[in-house]
C-alpha cells in the first residue's frame, strides 16, 4: 500500500463523538485482504424495517459490488439488513469472478445474520484488477457477528480506510415534540475523488422513519451540493457508494419535504465531503471555489469544476502563488459560456481583476498573504446572470505523486 507516514495537516483534531443510532450496530475484523496489522473489514447490522437509499458512481467500469448494490436498492424492507465493507481490494475489473465473490460474501453474510441475500449490501475499495480473496472475508463473519456493538462506529470508520490518513465521521441531531432525531455518518476517501455521483465510500445512519422512495429523493437532491461538489484529482472511482439507512427507532416519521431533517442530513453530508477533500492525497490547502453570475447553475458548476480540477491552478495554490491568470485560463477552457470583459476574480476579499482586466488597486502582496493560509477562498463573478455554484478542492503537491507511485507496493 501507499506508505502514509503522517496525518493530513488539514485533519480535525480527533474523531468526533458520534451518537449511537438505535437499530444499527458495528463490528470490524482484520481479514488480511491486503493490509497487515490493521482491521480491513467492517460490518454494519441494521434492524428489521430499515429503509436504505443509495447513490453510486456513474463509471462505466464500476465494480461488481456497486452493480449488485444498484440492483438491490429499492427492495421492500423485509427483515433486517447488513452492510459489509472490505478495504485493500476494490473487486473492480475482475469479470465473472468479481460477481462470484460478491455473491459468495452476500450469501455467507445473510446466513450468518439470518437475513435475505437481497438485504445484504457489500462494498470493496482498494486496488483495481485483482481478484478479491473473499474466503478471508467470509472467515471473519462469526467474529464480526459476536462483536456487534452500537458503540463501534469509530472502529468502523478506521476499517474502511485505504490511503486515508484519518477516519472520517460526522453527526447531527434535533428535537421533535420531545423526541431526538439523530444522524451519524462515516466516510473514506483521499484520492480518485471527483464528482460523478457522490464519493468514495460513505455510510450514513439515522433513527428517523422515512419510506424508501422519499429517502432516495432526499439523498439524491443533497448529493449535488455536497459529494458532487468536491474534487481532489478529477478521477472518478469505480467503487463510489453512498448508502443512507433509516431505522425508524426514534419514533419520528419524516417526509421528503421535512426541512429540519433535510438541514441536518445536509450538514452531515457536507461535513463528510469536506473531510474527504481535507484528506486529499498530499493536500496542504483546503480550497473553496465560489462562482456566481453565470447564465445558470449548471454553467457555474462547470466553471467551478474546471478551476478546481486544473493542475496549474492547484499547483499554484500549493506554491502559495496568487496566479490569477490560471483562473482565467480555467474559465476559458471549461466549455461553459463566459465573457472575458465581464469577469471579476477575488482571492478571499482581495479583488484581483474586474471587467476583464486587472484591478488597478490590486497589490499582489495582499493576495500572497492570503495564499499562505490553510483554507483559501477563490471567488469568480461572470457578470452574466443568476447562476451560482460552490465547489471544494485541495492543492496538488509532490505528496500526491509519492502516494500514488507507491500505491500497489
Amino acid at each position: 500500500m501507499a506508505k502514509i507516514t503522517k496525518v493530513s495537516p488539514l485533519a480535525p483534531e480527533r474523531f468526533p463523538d458520534l451518537p449511537a443510532i438505535a437499530g444499527v450496530s458495528f463490528a470490524t475484523a482484520a481479514a488480511g485482504v491486503k493490509y497487515a496489522g490493521r482491521t480491513d473489514v467492517m460490518l454494519a447490522a441494521l434492524c428489521e424495517g430499515t429503509n436504505i437509499a443509495g447513490v453510486f458512481t456513474r463509471s462505466s467500469t464500476r465494480s461488481a459490488a456497486v452493480l449488485d448494490c444498484q440492483e438491490k436498492i429499492g427492495a421492500e424492507a423485509k427483515g433486517g439488513a447488513a452492510i459489509l465493507v472490505n478495504s485493500g481490494n476494490s473487486n473492480a475489473f475482475t469479470g465473472a469472478v468479481g460477481r462470484e465473490s460478491v455473491a459468495a460474501v452476500s450469501a455467507a453474510t445473510a446466513k450468518a445474520l439470518g437475513l435475505s441475500e437481497a438485504r445484504v449490501f457489500t462494498s470493496s475499495t482498494g486496488v483495481i484488477g485483482e481478484r478479491l480473496p473473499h474466503d478471508k472475508i467470509i472467515g471473519t463473519l462469526d467474529g464480526l457477528k459476536d462483536g456487534l456493538s452500537e458503540a463501534s462506529i469509530a472502529e468502523a470508520a478506521k476499517a474502511i480506510m485505504t490511503t486515508d490518513t484519518f477516519p472520517k465521521g460526522a453527526s447531527a441531531s434535533y428535537e421533535v415534540n420531545g423526541k431526538t432525531v439523530s444522524i451519524a455518518g462515516i466516510a473514506k476517501g483521499s484520492g480518485m475523488i471527483a464528482p460523478d455521483m457522490a464519493t468514495m465510500l460513505v455510510y450514513i445512519f439515522t433513527d428517523a422513519s422515512m419510506n424508501q422512495p422519499d429517502l432516495q429523493v432526499m439523498l439524491s437532491e443533497l448529493t449535488g451540493p455536497t459529494f458532487n461538489s468536491i474534487t481532489v484529482d478529477s478521477d472518478t472511482s469505480t467503487s463510489d457508494t453512498l448508502l443512507l439507512c433509516a431505522t425508524g427507532k426514534s419514533g419520528v416519521s419524516v417526509a421528503r419535504d421535512d426541512a429540519a431533517f433535510k438541514a441536518a442530513l445536509h450538514k452531515v453530508m457536507l461535513d463528510l465531503a469536506h473531510q474527504v477533500v481535507k484528506d486529499g492525497e498530499g493536500a496542504t490547502k483546503f480550497v473553496e471555489i465560489r462562482v456566481s453570475g453565470a447564465q445558470d447553475d449548471s454553467e457555474a458548476h462547470t466553471h467551478a469544476l474546471s478551476i478546481a480540477n486544473s493542475p496549474l491552478v492547484k499547483t499554484a495554490i500549493a506554491g502559495e502563488d496568487p496566479n490569477w491568470g490560471r483562473i482565467v485560463m480555467a474559465i476559458g477552457k471549461s466549455g461553459a459560456y463566459a465573457d472575458r470583459d465581464k469577469l471579476s476574480i477575488w482571492f478571499g476579499n482581495v479583488l484581483v481583476a474586474r471587467d476583464g482586466w486587472v484591478n488597478p488597486d490590486y497589490h499582489e502582496e495582499d493576495a500572497a498573504d492570503l495564499m499562505k493560509k490553510s483554507e483559501i477562498l477563490i471567488k469568480i463573478d461572470l457578470g452574466l446572470g443568476a447562476g451560482a455554484s460552490t465547489v471544494w478542492t485541495c492543492d496538488l503537491t509532490h505528496g500526491y505523486i509519492e502516494i500514488n507511485a507507491d500505491y500497489r507496493s
